[in-house]
């Protein structure tokens, strides 16, 4: 168990103290890891003995990060938006690591791509950029599900791991001015999870995971 305590005294996302188990035979990869959150929690799970891999759109802050973190540390380039760039990255990341145990979705970026003064001059929805939106979206939540499609099947084959979506508060979600952040928040939180397990009760002609009606009670006619 990983436990980060924030501190105000060290600026809004500065940590006062972290409390952890002893996490080495944990490999982990972290993406967006090169700053904020991201970093701090590449550096606790280091500290913890975990192997981390951290990654970046750009290359040399991933190494740069990298370096300066430790040799438990990874960086290795990978924009979370491009499938193919995901499957590249993820491809080298079990190379060096040989395998994982854990990923944390983390790659993100924040309202001041899209209005730089939103804290101060909050837009409307309809005033937010196209392209502002769409970039945020693919970051966070197209981002999560092409490094998790990459994943998870060889979590699976390997016996299973665990993956992190890192989300935000429900004031962020439908705060004034935070579109398009505060919904690509509430929209990587709401992905469904799949448990790979029928019910007892499923007909074997049913997909994995559905959910069966009672005739009667949904019985339009009552």
């Amino acid at each position: 168990m990983l436990v980060i305590r924030p501190s105000e005294a060290n600026g809004p996302h500065g940590i006062a103290s972290v409390e952890m188990t002893e996490l080495s035979d944990v490999r982990a990869l972290v993406t967006g890891g090169t700053s904020g959150l991201g970093r701090a929690m590449v550096q606790a799970l280091a500290q913890a003995g975990a192997r981390v891999a951290l990654t970046s759109r750009s290359g040399e802050r991933a190494h740069t990060a990298a370096a300066e973190l430790g040799a438990a540390v990874i960086g290795d380039e990978l924009d979370v938006r491009e499938p193919a760039s995901v499957r590249a990255g993820v491809d080298r990341v079990y190379e060096q690591l040989g395998g994982l145990d854990l990923l944390v979705n983390n790659a993100g970026i924040g309202m001041r791509t899209v209005n730089p003064r939103f804290m101060s001059e909050p837009q409307p929805f309809w005033e937010v950029a196209p392209e502002g939106f769409a970039d945020v979206f693919a970051t966070k939540v197209n981002g999560a599900f092409h490094v998790a499609r990459q994943v998870v099947p060889r979590m699976l084959a390997a016996g299973g791991g665990r993956i992190v979506t890192i989300s935000m508060n429900e004031a962020t979600r439908v705060g004034r001015g935070f579109v398009p952040y505060g919904p690509s928040g509430g929209a990587g939180g709401a992905r469904p999870r799949d448990r790979r397990r029928p019910r007892r009760d499923a007909d074997p002609g049913e997909p994995a995971g559905a959910r069966r009606r009672d005739p009667q009670r949904h019985d339009p006619r009552r």
